[in-house]
């Protein structure tokens, strides 16, 4: 008896070790050479020159309408920047960080005697089993986890964003 159930669940953790996938996927595509943002449509599109490679519909921050201009007023930012650093261990899955502040971003702030934040990024979800719906960041750009298991391997640091009203 001990016997089949040592054999039973040896079989099991087999296959459980079998379902589990890494989060780091390869891609042997074209390269991606732009991100496009547009917030008011909730799409993001990854190109190669111009033709879209993907498209991904995105969760903004919890006030999507408008720039950016202080930290912690809950808006993604407008604007042209770069994708400056990749986080593997991120709390929300995977990360790619957008490179928010830029001089222009700094003034802004400035003038209304406010930092201008940072650790914008384009992530996952906190937890795969409570999808929220709607826009609920504190600025940066969201899809599924699943979603952001291929943005992480097709774009590479120094891809421009652009991301549109």
């Amino acid at each position: 008896m001990k016997r089949r159930h040592l054999m039973m669940g040896g079989a099991a953790a087999v296959g459980l070790g079998a379902c589990t996938q890494s989060k780091f996927r390869t891609y042997t595509g074209p390269e991606v050479t732009y991100i496009v943002v547009n917030k008011e449509a909730r799409r993001m599109y990854l190109l190669h020159n111009d033709k879209v490679l993907k498209d991904y519909d995105i969760d903004l921050g919890f006030a999507p309408i408008g720039d950016k201009f202080f930290e912690g007023d809950g808006r993604t930012p407008e604007g042209t920047y770069l994708i400056d650093r990749r986080n593997p261990k991120s709390r929300f899955h995977l990360s790619l960080g957008i490179s928010y502040p830029n001089a222009t971003d700094r003034i802004e702030a400035a003038a209304l005697g406010k930092p201008p934040g940072g650790d914008i990024f384009i992530h996952g979800e906190s937890s795969p089993f409570k999808r929220k719906r709607g826009d609920w960041t504190w600025g940066c750009i969201a899809v599924t986890n699943r979603e952001m298991e291929d943005v992480y391997a097709m774009v590479r640091t120094g891809t421009p964003i652009q991301i549109n009203p």
